[in-house]
């Protein structure tokens, strides 16, 4: 059982975020995830595309969206033209597809350096959590809650808790890296 759940449970939150944050950066490959972030309105409210209808992925790079109600397909359309996913919607009266052209080594090195930033943002946040952490057993130990003693195993062990997030954040990084400069 972990010594410092909570903390643990923050910093788990975290690598969460962050693995949910690059599954919508688009590697060359379709994937439907980077729809997660588009709404349509949908009988007055802002629904996900994945809730109007079905994604499929009949090529390796063609996503295939088939709503359930046909009347919203131009809805769906401008919504993918409005976003920032950088594909052009064809619709074809029945479903939309969106055809994933292979990456340009350009866009892939700008593709990877926003998987760094948002590494780095992740890291920020794991070391916020340590900074609060250790602060409030700083504040026990003003309080004579816990002895000098102690607060020095407590700061170890919260340190080892972050690299160790760290680490899975680096690993996670090279992962992602090596998915987008595949060709």
């Amino acid at each position: 059982m972990a010594k410092y759940p909570e903390t643990e449970e923050k910093m788990e939150k975290t690598i969460s975020a962050f693995e949910a944050e690059l599954k919508t950066i688009r590697a060359g490959r379709a994937n439907a995830a980077v729809l997660d972030k588009i709404s349509v309105e949908y009988y007055g409210t802002m629904t996900p595309i994945a809730q109007v209808g079905s994604i499929s992925t009949p090529e390796p790079r063609t996503l295939l969206i088939s709503p359930w109600d046909a009347s919203i397909l131009n809805e769906i359309d401008k919504a993918i033209q409005k976003s920032d996913i950088g594909i052009s919607p064809v619709n074809d009266g029945k479903a939309i597809r969106l055809n994933f052209p292979p990456l340009t080594e350009e866009r892939r090195k700008e593709l990877v350096k926003q998987v760094k930033k948002y590494g780095e943002e992740a890291k920020v946040s794991v070391r916020n959590i340590r900074r609060t952490a250790m602060d409030s057993y700083k504040d026990m130990k003003k309080k004579s809650e816990i002895t000098e003693d102690d607060l020095k195993g407590i700061e170890k062990d919260i340190q080892t808790i972050t690299d160790n997030a760290i680490k899975e954040i680096d690993g996670i990084i090279e992962m992602k890296e090596k998915e987008i400069l595949e060709v």
